[in-house]
């Protein structure tokens, strides 16, 4: 199999998704990037056998030719073409319509990357999910608020909760309207904000079947956390999530991946549980879950999820694993300042919760400070009693200080 994996830059995250992709047996890996060769080839340790550098990895046109180069280099086509970034995913179908290669046309990648086309076509199937407009004008983002508050504004190809505002009233809307006025070309996509328990669904695809999933609950949600610098964000994968309570989005879910066009893949679902018990999907990305997400699920399931993604995407094959733990995160978020100073608590966390931790990026004095809701570090506890996972996140939020100066 010749297999082209596109990472814009050499981060730490993405090249695991690679790394995992060369070490498949009967695999050949090449890859573009915008980074140097030589960082990639010395990254990869040698399991790199061809590469291409351009200057925009979200060019289609660039990448095509790169693949093409990439492909005379291994004396024949390329069998996959794949990339994690949430932006990546339409260049990439671009060029696969293109070049012929097997994966994600054109069209479903836009029912992924488009938030407003989502919608509609959720909508349009009768998945429960937020009002919506996309509004090229004030007056079209005007209308929609009187009828709709408090909501969300957001860019329709939005990632990770950037540039995502809550609007409460029409004032504050027109005032966040003055510095990001809609238009043709840049319209926003206005939501009804949903009142509730906020959750994700990553699940996989195969040939059209959902073969797997998994549910996490988020305390509180991102967008809560990004408007609230003080807050430092959890996430916890109960060990068990096969009661009748997530029945609702096991099968909305999977209408919903059928409506946007999945065929096969590993998709991140976030939505919302209601007071009353109503489900509401947010929106889904066509890829790997971010925010060390992929670390989790390995060790909920005891399985490199790193390398099940690569299997999935190059061999269209997926073993569905058994949930042995419950594991949670605490993101760490230092508050003011642009630079970490110190970090407090961590010999007591050490001392307390040591057998519990499976992993920690604990922040470095002089690290710039991060601008996402993943702050500048991480915990991740594992137990198989999901109470003790919570009972030791909330302990880790009591400890751990992240001082800025």
């Amino acid at each position: 199999m010749n297999v082209v994996f596109v990472a814009p830059y050499a981060m730490e995250t993405t090249l695991r998704f690679a790394r995992r992709a060369a070490e498949l047996p009967g695999v050949r890996l090449g890859m573009i990037s915008q980074e140097p060769g030589e960082v990639l080839m010395r990254e990869l340790a040698g399991k790199l056998q061809a590469f291409e550098r351009v200057n925009d990895a979200l060019d289609p046109d660039q990448v095509q030719r790169a693949t093409r180069a990439i492909g005379s280099h291994f004396g024949g086509k390329v069998d996959r073409l794949l990339g994690v970034l949430e932006q990546l995913q339409e260049p990439l179908a671009i060029v696969r319509e293109r070049l012929q290669i097997r994966g994600m046309d054109l069209h479903e990648a836009r029912n992924f990357r488009d938030k407003a086309r989502m919608k509609d076509a959720l909508r349009a199937a009768g998945v429960p999910c937020a009002r919506h407009a996309l509004a090229h004008t004030l007056d079209e983002a005007r209308a929609f608020a009187k009828q709709v508050l408090p909501l969300v504004v957001k860019p329709p190809d939005g990632a990770g909760a950037r540039n995502t505002q809550r609007i409460d009233s029409l004032e504050q809307l027109e005032a966040w309207m003055q510095s990001f006025p809609p238009s043709a070309k840049q319209p926003l996509l206005l939501e009804e904000f949903i009142l509730g328990k906020e959750h994700s669904f990553d699940t996989v695809m195969v040939h059209g079947k959902l073969v797997w999933s998994s549910i996490s609950e988020y305390t509180p949600g991102p967008l809560e956390v990004m408007e609230n610098p003080w807050i430092q964000w959890c996430v916890v994968l109960p060990r068990s999530v096969d009661g009748d309570a997530f029945d609702p989005i096991r099968h909305e879910g999977q209408r919903a991946l059928e409506a946007l066009g999945m065929f096969t893949g590993l998709s991140h679902m976030e939505w919302f549980r209601r007071a009353d018990g109503s489900i509401a999907i947010s929106e889904v990305g066509a890829r790997p879950p971010g925010a060390q997400f992929t670390t989790l699920l390995s060790f909920a399931h005891d399985r490199d999820f790193y390398r099940s993604w690569a299997e999935l995407m190059v061999h269209e094959r997926f073993e569905p694993p058994a949930r042995n733990w419950s594991v949670g995160a605490v993101y760490l978020r230092g508050q003011g300042g642009s630079r970490v100073n110190r970090v407090h608590g961590v010999e007591e966390l050490q001392k307390e919760l040591g057998e519990l931790v499976m992993q920690a990026r604990i922040p470095r004095p002089g690290q710039p400070k991060s601008e996402t809701y993943e702050g500048e570090g991480y915990v991740i506890v594992r137990h198989q009693e999901t109470a003790v996972v919570k009972q030791a996140l909330n302990r880790v939020l009591e400890l751990i200080r992240v001082e800025m100066a």
